[in-house]
């Protein structure tokens, strides 16, 4: 049965590989832009809405701002029974938001409780959810309030990362949505749940770089196999660091728009391919951010995620302006 499960995976994988995901992108960068792109997707969010962001761990960083989401809160809120909480988890790492009350704090004073109600889904728990592809990681590991949740909308900032040398839509859905001991578990492939051990435990790049692309395919599919989950990328403020280094390094390049797709694999590798088309001139140097996802091996998580069958590298760029 495993190994007919294994076969079906791959045999999917490959059929991707030959279809186009559509990836919708506008260069409007504004509560409007966000708007347009979300309904550029086709598909509603109903019900209860889990609208995943980044707090960022310090006002420096390029987290998506509350007033750039309130349009979109507010239109799909318009709906009647739909229900929109921006979610996030706690950190992994000592900082500004690795226990909730400090998280709170943060919150606060970001901004985001004017335009939603907040919750951080692993405050009190966290639950096991099933991955298909078990090379490192067993199980996924997130907070136990994404049952209180019917969809995802996964709103990523699109960056660079210390770690993963990479941060979209494929990270803010496995680390993101992961609890404190599942970002453990996920940056040392499996082999600790401790927050603390977990440092002595990052060599394998490679394997880290495919549990997160595990941990995405678990959270993809626990939405209703990926129907009741849409991914949107913000590229603005495109540091080589991640938001969740409360002193990133400056960005080097001019804000460029906001893409969305239902293919989370299909986003990352548009995002990653624009930032490489970037001209060089004195607005732009899109050398570090390269550099930086070349030396983590970041593209692997997109390669991974096609082979186990989260998406497709291959896709048709819409502009929606």
């Amino acid at each position: 049965m495993k190994q007919l499960l294994i076969l079906t995976i791959f045999m999917s994988a490959s059929l991707l590989s030959f279809a186009q995901s559509k990836v919708y992108v506008t260069r409007d960068i504004s509560s409007e832009g966000l708007v347009k792109a979300y309904h550029a997707l086709g598909r509603n969010a109903e019900g209860r809405i889990a609208l995943k962001i980044s707090t960022g761990e310090s006002e420096k960083t390029g987290y998506i701002r509350p007033e750039m989401m309130k349009g979109l809160i507010d239109d799909i809120s318009s709906i009647k029974g739909n229900d929109v909480t921006i979610v996030e988890c706690n950190t992994a790492y000592p900082g500004n938001r690795n226990k909730s009350k400090k998280h709170w704090k943060e919150i606060e004073k970001r901004g985001f409780k004017s335009v939603a109600k907040v919750d951080i889904m692993d405050e009190e728990g966290e639950i096991e959810i099933p991955v298909i592809d078990s090379t490192w990681i067993k199980y996924d590991i997130v907070g136990s309030h994404i049952k209180n949740y019917d969809f995802m909308i996964n709103l990523a900032h699109f960056k660079g990362h210390q770690m993963a040398g990479m941060g979209g839509v494929l990270k803010n859905s496995s680390i993101g949505v992961a609890s404190s001991k599942g970002k453990a578990y996920i940056h040392s492939a499996g082999i600790t749940k401790n927050t603390t051990k977990m440092w002595f435990h990052t060599g394998n790049q490679d394997a880290f770089i495919e549990s997160m692309a595990s941990a995405a395919q678990a959270v993809h599919n626990y939405f209703n196999n990926g129907e009741n989950i849409i991914y949107i990328a913000v590229m603005y403020k495109m540091s080589i660091d991640c938001d969740c280094n409360g002193k990133p390094d400056a960005p080097l390049l001019e804000d460029y728009g906001i893409v969305a797709s239902l293919d989370p694999v299909a986003l990352d590798q548009a995002c990653y391919d624009i930032v490489t088309k970037i001209h060089n001139d004195q607005h732009n140097n899109n050398k570090p951010l390269l550099e930086r996802i070349e030396k983590k091996h970041g593209t692997h998580i997109m390669e991974w995620a096609e082979k186990i069958g989260l998406g497709s590298r291959n896709y048709e760029l819409v502009n929606i302006d």
